[in-house]
């Protein structure tokens, strides 16, 4: 696997917002970081595209699809270091994946097939489409985001991936995205407990 889409092993937990663009992601993410005292990790594409449209006037395009895996790889293992316990991942590389099938009519460069199967993570935070859409310069699709929220939730199935469907306010989604992501947190801490670790 191309080494700078490798994930590295770190033993904490890791949970990922997964959904599609204004589904309330980055505002759970930054909560959930500061109940849990630990970093979370912003979505790379962010900051990568909102630089190319304001100097360049252009959107994402399919070559773009490798430096934003690369970018998100490189911010969340630099991250994973100062996690205490737990990664919040306001995204990861199965979700480029998703919007790279979507976008350019099914391609998926081969090195982010691999590493978006390969990269694992305890936990998927689903967000569901009911949280209002919020215009922006990158946000192109809101007429299509029932199509992108099966899109999302159909990859998670496909692969096998933990998740649970987030619905409701910020209060309602933050308080089931904390019970679930503790039923983790105590079940690694009652197997630490009964190897001796």
């Amino acid at each position: 696997m191309e080494e700078k889409l490798k994930q590295t092993n770190i033993n904490i937990v890791k949970v990922v917002l997964f959904g599609p663009e204004s589904s309330g992601k980055t505002t759970l993410s930054k909560l959930l970081a500061r109940h849990y005292n630990t970093v979370w990790v912003p979505e790379y594409a962010r900051d990568y595209l909102q630089n190319k449209w304001n100097n360049e006037r252009k959107t994402c395009e399919n070559s773009d699809m490798i430096p934003i895996a690369e970018g998100q790889m490189k911010l969340e293992n630099e991250l994973a270091q100062k996690a205490d316990k737990i990664l919040i991942c306001d995204t990861d590389l199965l979700e480029t994946k998703v919007y790279s099938e979507a976008f350019y009519g099914g391609f998926v460069h081969p090195d982010l097939q691999n590493a978006a199967l390969q990269n694992t993570y305890d936990l998927y935070l689903l967000t569901y489409i009911d949280a209002p859409w919020k215009k922006d310069d990158l946000r192109d699709r809101p007429e299509q985001r029932k199509e992108m929220f099966d899109a999302f939730e159909n990859a998670l199935k496909k692969h096998h991936r933990p998740y649970i469907l987030l619905k409701g306010e910020k209060k309602e989604r933050l308080e089931i995205a904390i019970r679930e992501i503790d039923k983790i947190l105590k079940s690694r801490s009652d197997l630490h407990r009964f190897l001796g670790k």
